[in-house]
């Protein structure tokens, strides 16, 4: 295709491709699938930027980072300078390079994309960071000791987000983690072949060296409550970023039967406890030759490709609406295809098959037909009567959504929840309806994206950074 003229700057049309392990390949393994730009072609991608006076882009990041700054920076091969003006604003960057969907954020909004395939944001981004955690992390600023004591609820993307921009503030925060390591969904729910976990414990490395202090196997609700952390712990302020890992189920007949997971258990079994190693590791997990993973998001998608890698013949996502209304990133759905993955679209089991001993053997579905479009705009799925049949399976996988652990909302007085269980919280300053406690990311949303997670984080950060200075 040949480049296009827009005044003095000539517009290479197309994104430079980023590398990948071959399909047949990576099908097999937990290595990164995406292997990253070189220098030569993040400098080549960067230069795409038309550094647009208005910055567009910006308008498409939830924590607010200066695009067009850190392209350039990138762009005069100043990777240094490039990273730490995204740390300005991201504590995650090698996180949100890989995981973000930036084809519905930044990249949205790229003026070159109005007409070519946008700059490759997310890419630059990664490389940055990348190039940080090669060539050793850069000092930030830190203020002086403010003397307030900060807690942060759970080490997701939200507090993560909130405790660096505190702590850089002058705050004492300590992050108190349910599980034995932190990182949150970034460590349980995320598959290593998307983000490799070293690279999430090097990013909560960098927070440590920022004076966070991180507590693991700390269940709030449990050791302590919400309340004794402020009453008798001394924290002057409460974040609360405890997420959506309350697995849904689809309450069909089977469901309870061997050989039945929720997609919160799998993907923790194989990210965070490593069970694909057994029995180098001690986590086993069971799959069998055929796979059906029930759901069409991202998590889903996770959860057929690790299918795969685990020694599944086959894996399948059953989706009950069309390949149009995919709630999936494009990118995940395409790379599960490639990969071998198969789907059975406009299908919906309504029970689960199993012999004597209580192991799956099958699964009894109905097909659907697209109707009118519901609440969120997507055809609703209509089932044909009539349509039952069976399908042959070992192992189900459940991925059709998640919400928030009620242990920290039941024992913390005075914080109101909605009746999914959510907290409610100012979705502009995450003030909650119990003074001095503030909260965000998926507990407040339900389950949504990563970088919007941090987003809150950030803002809620904002928000208690001034009501501690006005303390």
């Amino acid at each position: 295709m040949a480049d296009e003229k827009t005044g003095n700057k000539t517009i290479v049309p197309n994104k430079h491709p980023m590398p990948a392990q071959d399909a047949v390949v990576r099908a097999k393994n937990f290595n990164e699938v995406a292997l990253g730009y070189n220098e030569e072609t993040v400098v080549a991608e960067a230069r795409r930027c038309l550094q647009c006076k208005k910055e567009p882009c910006r308008q498409g990041c939830p924590v607010e980072v200066d695009i067009p700054a850190f392209i350039k920076l990138a762009a005069e091969r100043d990777f240094a300078g490039a990273i730490m003006k995204l740390k300005e604003k991201n504590a995650l960057p090698a996180v949100c390079g890989r995981v973000c969907p930036q084809e519905n954020q930044c990249e949205k909004y790229c003026t070159v994309g109005k007409k070519n395939e946008p700059v490759g944001i997310g890419r630059i981004e990664r490389f940055c960071a990348d190039w940080e955690l090669a060539n050793g992390v850069l000092p930030q600023k830190v203020a002086p000791p403010t003397g307030k004591k900060v807690a942060i609820v759970g080490s997701g993307p939200s507090g993560l987000t909130c405790a660096a921009d505190l702590a850089k503030q002058g705050h004492a925060v300590t992050i108190f983690e349910a599980l034995h390591v932190a990182g949150g969904v970034l460590m349980y729910g995320i598959p290593e072949f998307r983000l490799p976990k070293a690279v999430v414990q090097a990013e909560v490395q960098n927070l440590k060296k920022l004076g966070v202090d991180i507590q693991v196997n700390a269940v709030v609700g449990k050791f302590a409550t919400v309340d004794e952390l402020m009453e008798e712990g001394g924290f002057d302020a409460v974040f609360l970023g405890t997420g959506a890992g309350l697995p849904y189920f689809m309450n069909i007949p089977g469901e309870n039967a061997c050989g039945v997971y929720s997609a919160n258990e799998f993907l923790t079994r194989t990210n965070l406890m490593k069970a694909y190693l057994f029995p180098g590791n001690d986590t086993p997990i069971r799959v069998g030759k055929k796979v059906a993973v029930l759901g069409g998001g991202n998590v889903a998608m996770d959860a057929a490709r690790t299918a795969l890698r685990l020694g599944a013949e086959e894996s399948w996502i059953v989706y009950r609406r069309s390949k149009n209304e995919l709630p999936a990133r494009h990118e995940e759905a395409e790379h599960a295809e490639e990969e071998g993955v198969k789907f059975a679209f406009l299908t919906s089991p309504t029970k689960i098959i199993y012999d004597d001993n209580y192991w799956v053997t099958g699964m009894e579905c109905l097909r659907y037909e697209l109707g009118e479009p519901d609440a969120s705009g997507r055809r609703s799925p209509v089932p044909v009567k009539g349509s039952e049949f069976i399908i042959d399976v070992e192992t189900v996988v459940v991925a059709i959504g998640q919400g928030p652990n009620p242990l920290v909302p039941k024992t913390t007085k005075g914080l109101d929840c909605n009746k999914k269980g959510n907290i409610v919280a100012n979705l502009e300053t995450g003030a909650t309806s119990k003074p001095g406690v503030y909260a965000g990311g998926d507990v407040v949303t339900g389950a949504a994206t990563v970088i919007l997670a941090m987003g809150a984080g950030r803002a809620a950060a904002r928000s208690i950074h001034a009501y501690l200075s006005e303390k």
